[in-house]
């Protein structure tokens, strides 16, 4: 089945980075949309990046653009989230998602496949 595996989480002061890798297997990786979410405590989850299956097309939440960079390298079946200039705002768990589509998707409904997450707090 397919399993996606969160990595690069951890605890940063603000103006910090942090690079998240999401290993997947279980899946034809080329033929799958890629994005992440998080989730802080108390809201609900939200979009945060997404690159389509090529890596030629990207979408950011406005909250993230211009600091994260979304990326993946499909010899590795990973996907990474390079966060610069981290905020303490951008404090949440941050989930690594799969969906089977050509096409770039940005809303939690659109995929069906999840990691479990990767904690990042980021300290004033």
């Amino acid at each position: 089945q397919v399993q996606l595996v969160e990595s690069g989480g951890g605890l940063v002061q603000a103006g910090g980075s942090l690079r998240l890798s999401c290993a997947a297997s279980g899946l034809t990786f080329t033929s799958y949309c890629m994005g992440w979410f998080r989730q802080a405590p108390g809201k609900e989850r939200e979009f945060v990046a997404a690159i389509n299956y090529s890596g030629r097309s990207t979408a950011y939440a406005d909250s993230v653009k211009g600091r994260f960079t979304i990326s993946r390298d499909n010899a590795k079946n990973t996907v990474y989230l390079q966060m610069l200039s981290l905020k303490p705002e951008d404090t949440a768990v941050y989930y690594c998602a799969a969906a089977a589509t050509v096409f770039v998707r940005t809303t939690n409904a659109q995929y069906p496949h999840w990691g479990q997450g990767t904690q990042v707090t980021v300290s004033s």
